[in-house]
């Protein structure tokens, strides 16, 4: 059985645009494809706690192969997408230059498929946040379905 989740997914995949994918690009250093957040539509700096979402579209690049004739949202992909909402978290709460890569995972599980066309909500809680290293815990949903349940650790590399 799923943990429960630590927002309402449905609260973060209606929610109005908070910051859009261009301004995320402004604090996340990846480009083209592997720009994956869409959009953040939930910031509580307080509670350390984020909201964002993916399209998965039939159309991107991961969907011819990833399998053909039936396209399957590739769970390092749900990964990527998790760690670009932590880095986008540690880098609004902190405000620190340079870029924050993979230190781990942990606790990973994947408890559904992602089949495009859906909007794959990201969610973020600041777990242990300094200005090295931060830990986060992370759930990934499809309507209120949790597809992706995590603990992603991110190191501040200066680039």
């Amino acid at each position: 059985m799923p943990p429960p989740p630590l927002i309402d997914p449905l609260l973060v995949a209606n929610g109005d645009i908070l910051v859009d994918r261009e301004a995320i690009g402004r604090l996340n250093p990846q480009r083209y494809e592997f720009s994956l957040l869409h959009a953040v539509t939930h910031i509580d700096r307080e509670q350390r706690l984020f909201g964002g979402y993916v399209e998965v579209r039939p159309d991107d690049w991961w969907a011819r192969g990833h399998i053909p004739g039936r396209p399957l949202f590739p769970g390092v992909l749900q990964v990527e997408c998790a760690a670009q909402l932590a880095s986008f978290l540690h880098k609004t709460l902190l405000a620190e230059p340079g870029f924050l890569g993979f230190a781990g995972l942990d606790e990973v599980k994947f408890r559904g498929m992602v089949l495009p066309p859906a909007r794959l909500v990201m969610i973020a809680k600041g777990l242990d946040i300094k200005r090295r290293r931060t830990i986060c815990a992370c759930q990934g949903f499809v309507g209120t379905t949790m597809v992706f349940e995590g603990v992603i650790t991110g190191m501040l590399i200066n680039y």
